[in-house]
């Protein structure tokens, strides 16, 4: 959802297929979904309750502990969201949606892959997303750069990897770069991760190389950590066209040996 507020910010048309609850919750994140900007025609509901989490905060340590509550899950695709992923321009899932995304054309699919996704296979994949944790958590014992490689190997045609406070690291066959975190007075990164992956989807989609998609991605989810909210400082396309005036530079790396 955070990542579809960021590609409606950005300008580009998104909608989004999951599902709520029949619950306030449910009422209250659809309202908010539509007052910036997604299409949520196909955002069902289902009997029972939202799933939400609840973020528990420790300035002392500037650590956070999420509790959360699962809820209403999507079930299989109906024939208008099946269409809808068919001509969309992208299609970006997450742990829960790569199951229901098995007939979409790999390479128009990007993976949110922050948390483990069963049966998860790279090849011809337009975009594979972890954190830095899951990336080493699918190739132990390697360097950053040395995964990113792995993963291209195994036929994932772009990664990006989120670095949390280091920044990031995008690689495709034309090249690999790395990018310092964009300076921000950081309230909160709550989402953060979700708005760099719909900055860089919305890029991408709109056109602009991996490198400078990266830039943007990078620049987009520090600014909405000026919130403690997650989506209220997500920029729009003319704040981080500005922001971008003062960001960090990628930085090309070597990876040797890919495919």
């Amino acid at each position: 959802a955070t990542a579809a507020v960021a590609i409606a910010a950005l300008g580009a048309s998104v909608a989004l297929v999951a599902a709520v609850g029949d619950d306030e919750p449910g009422q209250a994140l659809r309202a908010e979904l539509t007052a910036a900007g997604v299409d949520c025609a196909h955002l069902d509901v289902v009997p029972g309750r939202t799933a939400e989490s609840l973020v528990l905060v420790d300035r002392a340590t500037v650590t956070r502990t999420i509790v959360h509550a699962p809820g209403a899950a999507p079930g299989p695709l109906g024939a208008r969201a099946r269409e809808l992923c068919a001509t969309a321009a992208w299609v970006h899932v997450d742990h829960v949606g790569y199951s229901l995304a098995v007939d979409v054309e790999r390479g128009r699919l990007s993976v949110d892959a922050g948390n483990p996704v069963d049966g998860l296979e790279l090849d011809g994949l337009a975009l594979y997303a972890p954190t830095r944790a899951a990336l080493e958590a699918r190739y132990p014992g390697r360097e950053p750069i040395d995964a990113v490689r792995a993963a291209l190997d195994e036929g994932a045609r772009r990664v990006a990897v989120t670095l949390a406070g280091g920044g990031a690291m995008a690689a495709d066959a034309t090249g690999a770069w790395r990018i310092a975190a964009h300076p921000v007075a950081v309230a909160s990164t709550l989402g953060a991760g979700d708005v760099f992956h719909g900055a860089l989807v919305a890029s991408l989609a709109g056109g602009h190389p991996l490198a400078d998609a990266l830039r943007r991605a990078n620049a987009a989810a520090a600014l909405s950590c000026r919130s403690i909210d997650a989506r209220s400082a997500i920029p729009n396309a003319t704040e981080l066209d500005a922001a971008l005036a003062g960001a960090p530079l990628v930085e090309g790396i070597v990876l040797e040996g890919s495919r």
